[in-house]
């Protein structure tokens, strides 16, 4: 496990940045694209229209504070397992991976 990360601190910041940024980005994209396709079954649904469209438009940002929140707990133990990591610390970054998880299914 400790040798096969190296290439993160010798690889190029580019090369790195198109490797873990463009899949981001195309997630972000997709999820974007599943809310408009999912507003246009709904629109063209007969026995939704209107209020299928306005309950989707008032749970969307329900959906977008729980992915901000997900995002918040995965990027925090994502620093402070490469911290852990960097002092030797081991140990921690298993604790705080496990707490994570937790964290995530409590919430």
């Amino acid at each position: 496990m400790e040798t096969s990360n190296h290439f993160l601190g010798t690889e190029r910041i580019g090369t790195l940045m198109r490797r873990y940024a463009v899949p981001c980005i195309i997630s972000l994209l997709v999820g974007a694209l599943y809310n408009i396709v999912d507003q246009i079954f709904i629109a063209n649904a007969s026995y939704l229209g209107s209020h299928g469209n306005a309950a989707n438009t008032v749970v969307f940002p329900l959906t977008v504070l729980a992915l901000a929140i997900a995002v918040m707990v995965g990027d925090g133990c994502c620093a402070f397992v490469s911290l852990s990591l960097g002092k030797g610390e081991p140990r921690a970054a298993k604790r705080s991976v496990g707490n994570a998880v937790v964290m995530c299914l409590a919430a």
